[in-house]
This record gives structure tokens, sequence and C-alpha cells, in this order.
């Protein structure tokens, strides 16, 4: 059974995970790019009615608790720059090669939708590399439509957007 747990991003579970998608990142960025520049986001982004970061574990049959590490991601509130819909963005959706293709980046991402929703998101956002085909198929399915670039990311090509609520 599938779980999504939060965390903060400064266990040491997150940042095991984190550290693994941004070495995966960094070995698959496309050269013409540059180099990739991992950051890792702080708690504060992710606390309280400021978002949350989860840990998606799945239990063996008949147990219930700690079970293995399958991703991450989080949701965190951030500024619309015409002050219109309150905006979150999903950041660091990450699954373990061996936890793909079984729909679980779906599953975490309507988690972390829901989990928004509920702190008052009306919009999400987040930002990709179009190297990674699969993600950016991954958002369209779930509804997200191309939008304008809204940060600086220096890792980014694509920005995504949904009307949720």
């Amino acid at each position: 059974m599938i779980q999504f747990v939060e965390t903060s991003v400064d266990s040491a579970e997150a940042q095991e995970l984190l550290g693994e998608y941004f070495a995966e990142r960094a070995v698959g960025f496309p050269p013409e790019q540059g180099v990739y520049r991992p950051t890792f986001p702080s708690a504060e982004q992710f606390t309280g009615r400021a978002g949350q970061f989860l840990l998606a574990r799945e239990d063996a049959p008949g147990e219930a608790g700690d079970g293995a590490l399958l991703g991450c991601g989080g949701v965190r509130r951030i500024q619309r720059a015409d002050a219109g819909l309150v905006r979150f963005e999903v950041k660091h959706l990450y699954l373990r090669p061996a936890a793909r293709g079984r729909g679980l980046g779906r599953a975490l991402l309507a988690e972390l939708e829901r989990r928004a929703a509920e702190l008052g998101a009306e919009e999400i956002v987040l930002d990709t590399n179009a190297n990674l085909e699969s993600a950016g198929a991954l958002y369209q399915r779930a509804g997200y439509s191309d939008i304008a670039a809204y940060n600086a990311n220096p890792n980014a090509t694509n920005w995504y957007g949904k009307r949720i609520g």
C-alpha cells in the first residue's frame, strides 16, 4: 500500500531523496544549457500554511509503518506577480527508478494538489526541463498547460499551470 507522509525537507530521508534527484538531474542535464544548479529547499518553505513536503512509501502486504522509500515531492505557496489567485508551486517531484512506470508519479502529484487545495491554493504551477519528457507528459495528462515563465530558474525550459478548487 502506498502512503504519503509529511516530513521536513531537513529530515535524513528527504535529504537522501533530494540528493538522488539532484544527482540524476545533473547527469542528464543538457550540456548546451550549461551546468545543472541544484538548490536544496529550506524547511520554512514547506511548513505549516506555507506548504508541505511528502515522502512516498510502500508498505509490504500485511505491514504498516515505515515501508520502502519510493520518492518525494512538495508544494509551497509562492507570490503571484499580479496578486491574483492564491498560487502554489510543485517542487522536486521525484521517484526512484525502481518505482517509475507504476502510476506513482500521477498519484504523488494528485496528493500534492489535494494538499495544496487544503492550504488554500487556487492555482498550481511548476517548472521543468524539456529533456524530462515523461515529466512533461505527466503534467499535461494531469491537466497542466503551458504558461509564461514565472521564475528565473536556470534549470527550467518549460512552465506549466493549472487552476484548482
